[in-house]
């Protein structure tokens, strides 16, 4: 495992990505992590590179992002463009490097807490955008998502005032006085997106309730995607414990997926 290589996606001192490669010299499955912290600038990257390290270690060419938050330069739309921006400037993507034959871009997943499972869930859409919207017409698409304590449902969430409204905050109002920027944002509205989805929720979860994870899994389902939800006892926090049950679960999920592909890569070659 080698160490981060910490890339520029844009001039903000807050758009950057660390991208650590897993041993070995072949292409890896690419796994980008978005942290969470409800948007705002109190919360970054650090909630991200244990999860990180944890998988490059287990072969995933690991992906930590950063991006402008409310507070410091983010919100809507600026927050969606560095996520859209940071996947889009993976080494490979039309971009070149010492990282850039490392990268089997051909399949990326998306993993996020809390809002970063918002952000992540929201990548995995962007092929459902409009001409012209923020994010939209990807260059790099998203296979697969593992979404932990996301806020996947803006309207239910802003009605819920989760985060001390901070639903309201990162999309500069109500939905009733901004509906054109929660349909643009609002994952739950964006389907069906054709990924791989594991929504994973802490039973005992009171800043992002669990229900947020099922109202996404019940119409992801209904639209045709694949999702499964796994519950663990727990807060808010336990999904992004590397130690924990949850993230063994999510590590356990992505292997298999890897080991799924490499068996179809290997009959159909």
């Amino acid at each position: 495992m080698s160490a981060p290589l910490v890339t520029a996606y844009g001039p903000h001192p807050d758009q950057f990505l660390e991208l650590t490669l897993p041993a070995g010299s072949a292409p890896a499955p690419v796994v980008v992590v978005l942290h969470g912290g409800f948007w705002r600038a109190a919360h970054g990257v650090e909630l991200a590179r244990p999860l990180a390290a944890d998988l490059a270690a287990a072969g995933f060419a690991a992906v930590a992002v950063e991006y402008r938050r409310v507070g410091a330069g983010g919100g809507w739309p600026a927050t969606v463009e560095d996520v859209a921006a940071a996947l889009d400037a993976l080494p490979g993507a039309g971009s070149a490097g010492d990282a850039a034959g490392r990268l089997d871009l051909a399949d990326v997943t998306v993993v996020g807490h809390s809002a970063g499972g918002h952000l992540a869930a929201w990548a995995a859409a962007r092929d459902r955008l409009p001409a012209g919207a923020p994010g939209a017409a990807p260059r790099v698409r998203v296979t697969a998502a593992v979404l932990q304590a996301g806020v996947l449902d803006l309207r239910r969430a802003a009605e819920q005032r989760l985060g001390r409204r901070a639903v309201q905050e990162f999309l500069g109002g109500e939905p009733a006085g901004v509906p054109d920027r929660y349909a643009l944002a609002d994952p739950v509205r964006l389907l069906p997106t054709g990924a791989d989805v594991l929504c994973v929720h802490g039973t005992d979860d009171d800043v992002v309730p669990p229900e947020q994870s099922g109202r996404y899994a019940a119409a992801a389902t209904a639209a045709g995607d694949r999702v499964a939800v796994h519950t663990v006892p727990g807060g808010h926090r336990v999904p992004i414990d590397p130690a924990g049950e949850a993230w063994t679960a999510v590590r356990d999920w992505l292997e298999r997926r890897r080991d799924r592909r490499r068996d179809r890569t290997t009959l159909g070659s």
